[in-house]
C-alpha cells in the first residue's frame, strides 16, 4: 500500500486495519509526497481560511527509498500496489503517482532481466482507493487504463464538486463540526 501524503495517510492506516487477515503480517504502508497546490509558502493555516489554489504541476516532495536492509532489489515488481489518497478531484496527483511508480517498475524490470536473463518478469498491478471521488471531468486519466477497465478503482463515496475538509485537517474539531453542519444545511435548502 502506498499512501499519498498527507491526505492519504489516515485513510491508508484505517484501510490496513480492515484489510488485515488473521495470522498474516500487517500490510506495509509506504509513503510518497506529492503536492498540486500553487504558492504553498504563502498559505498561512492559522490566518487564511480560504482554500489553497489548485495548481497544474505536481511537485514530488517525498518518494520511495528502499534501503540496503530491504529484502529484495525489486520491491515493486510482481506486487499488487494499492495507492491511497483522500480525494480524487482532478485526478492529476493520482495519475502522476501511477506514472512515476510505473517508471520505477520499468527500471526494476530492466535490472531484473539483467540479473535473470530469459526469466519471465513478474507482473505488477495498480489499484487506487480514495475516500471521495468528485463527480466531474478529470484533467488526467490513469496511464494504466486497466485500473478503471478491470475495476481496480475504488471510491468510498461519489460527491459533487465541492471543497472537502476532513476532520484530521482541522485545528479545532468542534469548529470543523459546526462548519460541516452548516454546509449540510445549506445543501438541503
Amino acid at each position: 500500500m502506498i499512501a499519498i501524503g498527507g491526505g492519504g495517510f489516515i485513510p491508508a492506516r484505517i484501510l490496513r486495519t480492515f484489510l488485515k487477515r488473521a495470522n498474516n503480517k500487517n500490510i506495509p504502508i509506504q509513503a510518497i509526497g506529492l503536492s498540486l497546490y500553487e504558492d504553498l509558502g504563502s498559505y498561512n493555516l492559522s490566518t487564511d481560511d480560504s482554500p489553497a489554489i489548485i495548481g497544474t504541476q505536481v511537485i514530488k516532495t517525498q518518494w520511495l527509498h528502499f534501503g540496503p536492509s530491504h529484502a529484495t532489489t525489486s520491491p515493486l515488481l510482481g506486487k499488487n500496489i494499492l495507492i491511497v489518497d483522500e480525494v480524487d478531484d482532478t485526478r492529476t496527483t493520482l495519475a502522476y503517482a501511477v506514472q512515476e511508480l510505473s517508471k520505477d517498475i520499468e527500471e526494476e524490470k530492466r535490472k531484473f532481466l539483467q540479473e535473470n536473463p530469459g526469466c519471465i518478469v513478474p507482473e505488477t498491478k495498480f489499484a487506487v482507493f480514495v475516500l471521495h471521488n468528485k463527480k466531474k471531468e478529470k484533467r488526467m486519466e490513469f496511464p494504466d487504463p486497466s485500473i478503471i477497465e478491470e475495476g481496480r478503482y475504488y471510491a468510498a463515496r461519489e460527491t459533487p464538486d465541492r471543497w472537502l475538509v476532513y476532520p484530521w485537517e482541522a485545528n479545532d474539531i468542534e469548529e470543523h463540526t459546526k462548519k460541516s453542519l452548516i454546509q449540510e444545511q445549506e445543501e438541503l435548502q
